[in-house]
């Protein structure tokens, strides 16, 4: 790395600046503040009536759908949406198996009740085109009855002339139709206002937790023993346990104490509701996780290791943690039913799965016999203490002058690339910014390898790094500073 003292160019007094600011804005160890959750809105509505096209309106607008992560199939329901400034989840629900005799029926009212279980806000979605059908009935039905607020739209209205076949939702009672072009744009500034009134108040980040408390969530596909851990980890040993309100109405953190640490289980609305979910799984549990995730500083994925290998859907919501910035630790469940052989093939064929995240470790569990449990909540301390570790900025820029002449930044466009200096600027995940001649010609693999160096040098293990990259400024002078000099 190219040595530079902080004034040259302005840049490491800028890094400095920026190092100070996220100094002040963490909280003391011994007084933390507890994540709030991203409100989710879901798009319901039969098949044909231009769901994802609304859907990618929504999300496309605002910001893009995150870049695929390597080695992973990303599934294209669910994306971080905005609206003039307020984050929240989109989810299109149109990706549904259908079921029962008639399949559109069955379709239609899973998805809305999925939607009633899940979502802060719902948008049914019909089509102005064409007069209402048996399942746009099936679902106003359900969302009557329900206590979710609901925004009802007539899509392909692509002029005003469209806007009276949007008479049959008034016509079935309904009390507010919003018409609009989800291919065009046509109607959007009215459905963005009507979102935002529904959506529910910002979850402010001012609940103080007293201690510097783990808030760990265990999540993964239903039947992997999520419920049975959690059971083993607050009833083992006389643990004592109490109960503090959650950021939903009706969700229960579980504070558990064990050998004088203490550790914040967190539990969703969606994970207790999920009975009366007839849904199919996948999205109901990716649903669940984005919910569990968000109010977490570490996630356990769990996996029923007699099932084979990690799934897709398992990859997807260690996607949805990693994307999030939590720190992460993949559980295998259920071993006690495997053979010594077959646990050992188990534990192999996950760390292949993970390959694009090798940094995530991987520990044998039995929630009915409690092995690994006091393994899992050591690993937990581990990875904890490593999502808030802060290095010194001295330290770091060693580091790198070892780490960048060992292995240079390759040259790309025909430009040679150069890092002058580090800095620490953040935690809960660790972030670095450091200072380059050319920012965007840093490579993908060199971004991965310095993160890896980062990694193995500082003990990040389970824990995602950022590493961010600014151009070097040139000094500005004054003629008064000339003239002094």
């Amino acid at each position: 790395m190219t040595k530079s003292k902080r004034s040259d160019g302005g840049a490491g007094e800028e890094i400095a600046r920026e190092e100070e600011r996220a100094r002040r804005k963490e909280v003391p160890a011994e007084v933390r503040v507890a994540r709030g959750s991203r409100a989710l809105v879901a798009i319901v509505g039969r098949p044909n009536v231009g769901k994802s096209t609304l859907f990618n309106r929504i999300v496309g607008r605002h910001v893009a759908i995150v870049e695929d992560t390597p080695g992973v199939t990303r599934d294209r329901h669910y994306a971080d949406a905005e609206l003039r400034g307020r984050p929240f989840v989109a989810v299109d629900t149109g990706g549904f198996d259908p079921e029962g005799k008639d399949p559109v029926v069955a379709g239609i009212r899973a998805q809305v009740k999925l939607a009633i279980a899940e979502a802060d806000v719902a948008v049914f979605v019909t089509d102005a085109t064409a007069p209402l059908q048996e399942a746009d009935l099936v679902a106003l039905d359900l969302l009557r009855r329900s206590e979710r607020p609901v925004i009802y739209v007539a899509n392909k209205a692509d002029s005003p002339k469209r806007d009276v076949d949007a008479f049959e939702l008034y016509s079935a009672g309904v009390a507010e139709v919003i018409p609009v072009s989800a291919l065009h744009g046509r109607g959007f500034e009215k459905l963005e206002d009507a979102i935002l009134s529904k959506l529910p108040p910002p979850e402010a980040e001012d609940t103080i937790l007293e201690d510097d408390i783990a808030r760990v969530a265990i999540v993964g596909r239903p039947n992997a023993g999520k419920s049975s851990l959690i059971n083993r980890l607050v009833g083992q040993d006389r643990l004592l346990v109490d109960s503090r309100p959650g950021t939903t109405t009706d969700a229960i953190d579980t504070l558990v104490e064990k050998n004088g640490k203490k550790y914040v289980f967190v539990d969703t609305a969606g994970m207790r509701r999920k009975r009366a979910v007839s849904a199919p799984v996948e999205m109901t549990s990716v649903m669940q996780a984005i919910r569990t995730i968000e109010r977490a500083d570490v996630v356990v994925l769990l996996f029923d290791a007699t099932e084979g290998e990690l799934s897709d859907q398992d990859l997807r919501i260690i996607s949805l943690a990693e994307d999030r910035g939590r720190a992460i630790i993949v559980g295998l469940n259920k071993t006690d039913k495997l053979s010594a052989q077959a646990e050992k093939k188990a534990v192999q064929s996950a760390k292949e799965r993970l390959a694009f995240a090798a940094w995530i470790p991987v520990l044998r569990l039995s929630a009915k016999e409690g092995r690994g449990t006091s393994a899992l909540l050591d690993q937990v301390d581990k990875v904890y203490e490593a999502f808030a570790r802060r290095v010194g900025t001295g330290e770091v820029n060693r580091f790198f002058e070892e780490v960048v002449e060992k292995h240079p930044p390759p040259v790309q466009s025909n430009r040679s690339v150069r890092l002058y200096y580090v800095s620490q600027v953040g935690v809960r995940p660790p972030r670095f910014a450091a200072v380059t001649n050319f920012p965007d010609n840093i490579a993908p693999s060199y971004d991965r390898y310095l993160k890896n160096q980062l990694r193995e040098r500082f003990g990040f293990e389970g824990v995602p790094v950022r590493v961010s990259y600014k151009a070097k400024r040139k000094k500005q002078y004054t003629g008064e500073r000339e003239a002094k000099e």
